[in-house]
């Protein structure tokens, strides 16, 4: 009796891992905003592979929900596609330092280093990266609302894939993120109707009526694979520039938001179901994602807290939100291969904005639990650093503060 029991516990616990509905599916969504801006950055400017990008993310999706069995996001790394989108550095220079943080993260994660850094970082450092990446994710959303992000400043357009751009007198962008956005404040909380399937379809339906219809004409059906080393093996110099460049900064940024913030959230999320997403996993995890990433010429991948604040917003639980964004992914890459962006074109920026500001929200409010003046001081000189710098010297400095302040000779 006692093995039946145990053997109906644990499928049920397999049950609930992986549950497909309309909530699972609406906050696989709701990273979307996170990923296809520097997705489309990248591709656009920096000649990375749709193909092979949008097949590298789909199976880290995959991968993610199988192993973590908790909804599990997947976004860019924000400091190597933010620098490479601005300079237009070379395809070969991004995939260099994919390797580099595989070989990083790899070390780091399977030695346990991370998991004895992870047990010395005050809890404000790591509500003060939240709330930094949560000001970054709604200051980037408004960007792609009002039309000034640097995709549609490098397009010309705030909406570069609609035929439209205004009503009148008002930007056509801001009039749709403005409508999208009141349409979430009121589904939020809505079961039968999620919020970010609301979004997401109305954008594709705005983007099948005003598109320009850009790459729709060449989408043919096949099954396409992608090449290993599409752009041949980067030499020295693109390794010694993507070390210096690329990775150096990216890793204290990874360390504090993709794998620190990460966890503590999904502990909070997921007291009981989220044990695997430990330090260590979720290292080992990026590494794999960015081997695959240099193999194949996708993109460096992370996990992020960002992400699983905005798919848990918009309604993801379980793994099974990952293994429904990551079929699509798929799927859109092997049958469509390289012509793929003429799908990913019909949803307006507008839309991946309004995404980005609940996410951010969502995020951000992660700091209530903070409560005295020390405590509050260091997430939001952290949130200071990070706007005049970067987010990796935020999170070097604010650790730093934070164990300043534990003297009781200094006040704030």
């Amino acid at each position: 009796m006692d093995g039946k029991q145990e053997l109906t516990e644990r499928q049920s616990a397999s049950h609930a891992a992986y549950r497909f509905n309309r909530m699972e599916f609406a906050g696989s969504l709701g990273d979307l905003g996170t990923i296809l801006p520097l997705a489309i950055g990248m591709i656009l400017i920096n000649g990375l592979s749709p193909l092979a990008l949008f097949l590298a993310v789909g199976l880290y999706y995959v991968f993610a929900g199988l192993y973590f069995r908790v909804t599990s996001p997947v976004e860019p790394m924000k400091v190597i596609s933010g620098y490479a989108i601005a300079t237009g550095i070379t395809a070969s220079q991004i995939q260099a330092s994919s390797l580099w943080i595989f070989l990083v993260l790899l070390i780091i994660g399977g030695t346990g280093v991370i998991t004895l850094i992870g047990r010395y970082i005050p809890k404000p450092v790591v509500r003060g990266v939240q709330l930094s990446t949560g000001v970054l994710l709604v200051t980037q959303g408004v960007k792609l609302v009002l039309g000034t992000s640097k995709i549609q400043e490098l397009r010309g357009a705030a909406e570069p894939y609609l035929t439209l751009q205004s009503l009148g007198p008002v930007p056509l962008g801001l009039a749709v993120g403005t409508i999208l956005g009141v349409l979430t404040l009121i589904l939020l909380n809505n079961r039968r109707l999620p919020a970010a399937i609301v979004v997401v379809g109305a954008g594709i339906v705005a983007g099948i009526l005003l598109g320009t219809g850009e790459g729709l004409r060449q989408l043919r059906l096949g099954l396409y694979l992608p090449e290993l080393l599409p752009y041949g093996l980067p030499s020295t110099g693109d390794f010694s520039f993507a070390l210096l460049v690329l990775v150096l900064p990216q890793v204290p940024m990874t360390l504090g938001n993709a794998v620190i913030a990460n966890a503590d959230l999904s502990r909070q999320y997921f007291p009981q179901e989220g044990g695997r997403v430990t330090y260590r996993a979720l290292c080992i995890s990026m590494a794999l994602a960015n081997l695959m990433s240099f193999l194949v010429g996708g993109m460096p991948m992370c996990h992020g807290a960002g992400g699983l604040a905005s798919r848990y917003c918009f309604g993801a639980r379980t793994g099974g939100s990952n293994l429904m964004i990551g079929a699509i992914f798929i799927l859109l890459a092997l049958l469509l291969g390289e012509h793929l962006m003429g799908v990913i074109y019909l949803l307006p920026m507008s839309a991946l904005g309004v995404l980005l500001v609940f996410a951010g929200a969502q995020l951000s409010l992660t700091l209530l639990d903070m409560k005295t003046r020390k405590e509050l001081f260091v997430p939001i000189l952290i949130v200071g650093i990070t706007l005049a710098s970067n987010l990796a010297a935020g999170f070097l400095l604010g650790i730093a503060a934070a164990y300043a302040l534990k003297s009781k000779r200094l006040n704030v």
